[in-house]
């Protein structure tokens, strides 16, 4: 069988990396430039395609797929997406166990991509569906033994892939100089194989995770929120406390206005993680002006959202209010032109101003 993992092996050569995307923004009126990690460029449009990766070339290499495996998971969307494409490409079926969360660009994606769609449509007592969804699959899978389940929340291939992948990524594009590194968490792989890779070759890096309010990853009051893609019902499985140096927990109004922040002043379409990220760099920062090289990783670009984040009557819908978020703490983001050029031949980032 073809192996799923096709993107080069992060030997110095720089074709297939995301870019790296220079922005000054304003603290309380304090410049600082920010590094954005763009995972948006993908070939599925988010970090979790290198997740899909991961965990699809786990499955061959133990030999769990056979001639009639179906592949399933539950998936907020961006994974779920990166599946479908994946399993289409290498001939298998692919179901993803979705909720009422997941957007309709995801879900007409994973259609058009050959996915089946199973929906959960009631939350589990912390308000959220992830525990409802999890439940669904393991029944699925006791219904049917031709079931295969990736489950990104406990194979160590999702945080494996990250460690040799994102993270050399950004190490090399940064020219070996990250002073604090921003990763939103859900299941935890992504942050849990930075965290791993950094403490190896950086130790000095500063891990700061960003979670969602309403999430239980690091705090114990549950809440319904209306973030995807960050956050989660229950304790990650991967994360230990030397993956992140502390933690930052965002709002959704926080992390949505900010989005629209960015695609106003600095033409950046982002999605809701996105701009948590973001949010809760420009509050740390606010108290850390001495941090030069600073990066967040962008799980995903905003295209996902045009009727969520980006739509007005959905915003009032829901009952969130935008207005003076972020307010003064976050102001004035501009791109930086030419900023950033990759030395194919070295994979290191270098300044043209």
């Amino acid at each position: 069988m073809q192996a799923f993992i096709n993107r080069d092996s992060h030997d110095g050569h720089t074709e297939n990396y995301t870019p790296l995307q220079a922005v000054d923004i304003t603290i309380y009126g304090r410049r600082q430039r920010v590094y954005l990690k763009l995972e948006g460029a993908n070939p599925t449009g988010s970090v979790k395609y290198r997740t899909a990766m991961g965990l699809l070339q786990s499955l061959a290499e133990e030999s769990k797929l056979t001639t009639d495996s179906v592949i399933i998971e539950s998936t907020s969307g961006n994974l779920g997406v990166a599946l479908a494409y994946l399993c289409q490409q290498q001939g298998y079926p692919f179901i993803a166990v979705i909720d009422p969360k997941t957007t309709e660009e995801n879900i007409a994606k994973m259609l058009r991509f050959g996915a089946q769609l199973e929906l959960v449509e009631e939350p589990d007592e912390s308000g959220g569906y992830l525990l409802s969804r999890l439940e669904r699959v393991r029944k699925l899978c006791d219904m049917h033994p031709q079931y295969v389940w990736t489950n990104q929340y406990m194979n160590p291939a999702n945080p494996r892939i990250h460690a040799i992948t994102t993270a050399p990524e950004i190490y090399q594009q940064m020219d070996r100089q990250v002073d604090a590194l921003f990763v939103a968490v859900s299941t935890g792989g992504t942050l849990a194989g930075i965290g791993d890779y950094f403490a190896a070759v950086s130790p000095e890096t500063r891990i700061i995770a960003v979670d969602a309010y309403g999430s239980v990853i690091f705090d114990t009051v549950s809440a319904p929120r209306k973030l995807t893609g960050i956050g989660a019902s229950r304790r990650s499985y991967f994360i230990q406390s030397h993956h992140y140096s502390q933690y930052r927990l965002v709002s959704d109004e926080e992390a949505f206005a900010t989005c629209r922040l960015f695609a106003r002043e600095a033409d950046i379409f982002l999605g809701g993680s996105s701009g948590a990220v973001l949010f809760a760099c420009a509050s740390y920062l606010a108290a850390a002006a001495e941090l030069e090289h600073v990066v967040c990783l962008c799980p995903d670009g905003g295209e996902n959202y045009l009727n969520t984040i980006y739509n007005d009557e959905w915003i009032q819908q829901n009952g969130l209010d935008l207005n003076n978020k972020p307010g003064a703490l976050l102001t004035q983001p501009r791109c930086v032109p030419s900023c950033l050029a990759v030395d194919p031949g070295k994979g290191v980032v270098r300044s043209r101003e």
